[in-house]
């Protein structure tokens, strides 16, 4: 009688089951420590705009001061990435960086001029810069053992659900009369119990490496579909608006109270949940195409936002939360896909860097259009946007004419 080669090695198999275990477990952990830090810092994000307007601040310096916070964000990880991988110690880097992203938002409730408070903004991004690429080459050993797409999507709606709580936190705290710098003092609880989760994870996992099965390397460049990948994704972060922008514009046109402005960022976080999870099995089931029709839909957030009431805006921020999941988990996890595994740190730090050149030098311009004509930055942020699906679409067919998945 032939037997199957999965019936015909039970060791193995029950061995592979038991790494599955381990790597959900570790997807999941991680995913924890992400729910209290967004509790954190998206709880902040959701009413800097509104704070920023209150100490001053024009809305020129509102979109430079989201961009730049981007550009440091993103364009630090191509130093960190690489030193991840020069190094190997991702835990200490990843650690480092966790704490200094933390504690910046708790510091914001003692600014009193705009200054201050854009400087520790910029902080609390340079924190996240320094961790996301460690962390995320973490995640893909992990990740390979129950699906790129679905791990990645799992981990995002765990963070998300910290994206949540943190805006509603903030509105609660608006809605019974509090000020801005209470809500940025009670976030500081969350992030305090994010570190302490933190350490339970390093514990437990003291080297995610070997959760994943080992493999062949197979080259040594990034390859073409990485670049077009990587202009694709550019062009996606020109046009998509930063939400203490889109804040602003709801608080100066009256669009939406103050304690309503982080209800829709939580209801845009809500969404991303969900789209992070279903576009995440999408992904392992039909690649990058995915990408480039989340692109499409989510495009339409612009208009919705920065024109339409509040009944248009509420739909606005689900378009906008749509396009964050499909952001914050197809992308993370296609990386891991297109380039060879020894060089995932530098290919996570590459990629955010000009990811977040990109939406610097997007969100400045439109803080600029903004002041000029708000229809004039709908049509460049919608513009831009689908200028990248055809670039995303050639991505994936030269990662199909490798071989990879």
């Amino acid at each position: 009688m032939q037997t199957s080669p999965d019936s015909a090695n039970p060791a193995a198999e029950a061995s592979d089951a038991v790494m599955r275990r381990r790597a959900l477990g570790f997807v999941v952990l991680l995913g924890v420590v992400s729910l209290l830090a967004d509790t954190t810092y998206e709880g902040a994000r959701s009413i800097t705009g509104p704070f920023l307007f209150v100490l001053g601040a024009s809305g020129a310096v509102v979109g430079f001061i989201a961009g730049f916070g981007e550009l440091v964000g993103y364009g630090l990880r191509l130093a960190s990435g690489y030193w991840a991988d020069r190094t190997k110690r991702y835990w200490a880097i990843a650690m480092f960086g966790y704490v200094l992203n933390l504690l910046a938002v708790p510091a914001i409730a003692l600014a009193g001029r705009w200054e201050v408070a854009a400087a520790l903004m910029i902080a609390e991004r340079t924190g996240k810069a320094i961790r996301n690429p460690s962390r995320d080459v973490m995640l893909s050993h992990a990740t390979a053992r129950i699906g790129r797409g679905w791990g990645f999507g799992l981990h995002e709606a765990l963070d998300q659900v910290g994206a949540v709580l943190g805006p509603l936190l903030a509105a609660l705290v608006l809605s019974i009369h509090g000020s801005y710098r209470q809500a940025f003092a009670l976030l500081g609880v969350a992030a305090g119990l994010a570190l302490l989760t933190l350490i339970v994870a390093r514990v437990t996992y003291p080297n995610p490496s070997e959760l994943e099965a080992r493999a062949p390397i197979v080259g040594h460049g990034l390859g073409r579909a990485f670049w077009l990948y990587l202009v694709g994704a550019a062009l996606v972060a020109a046009g998509y608006a930063d939400f203490p922008l889109i804040a602003f514009r709801l608080q100066k046109d009256g669009a939406a109270s103050n304690a309503w402005i982080p209800v829709l960022y939580a209801i845009a976080m809500g969404v991303d949940a969900l789209a992070a999870l279903a576009f995440g099995k999408l992904f392992d089931r039909f690649g990058l195409p995915v990408l480039a029709v989340v692109v499409v839909a989510s495009a339409a957030f612009a208009p919705l936002a920065f024109l339409g009431g509040f009944s248009l805006a509420v739909a606005g921020m689900a378009c906008w939360g749509i396009g964050m999941g499909a952001q914050e988990s197809i992308m993370r996890a296609a990386i891991a896909d297109l380039v060879p595994s020894h060089r995932r740190g530098t290919a996570y730090g590459l990629f955010n860097a000009g990811y977040g050149l990109s939406w610097f030098l997007g969100s400045a311009l439109m803080g600029i259009l903004f002041d000029i004509s708000v229809a004039s930055l709908v049509a460049f942020s919608v513009a831009v946007q689908l200028a990248a699906v055809p670039v995303l679409l050639l991505a994936g067919r030269a990662r199909r004419a490798t071989g990879a998945r």
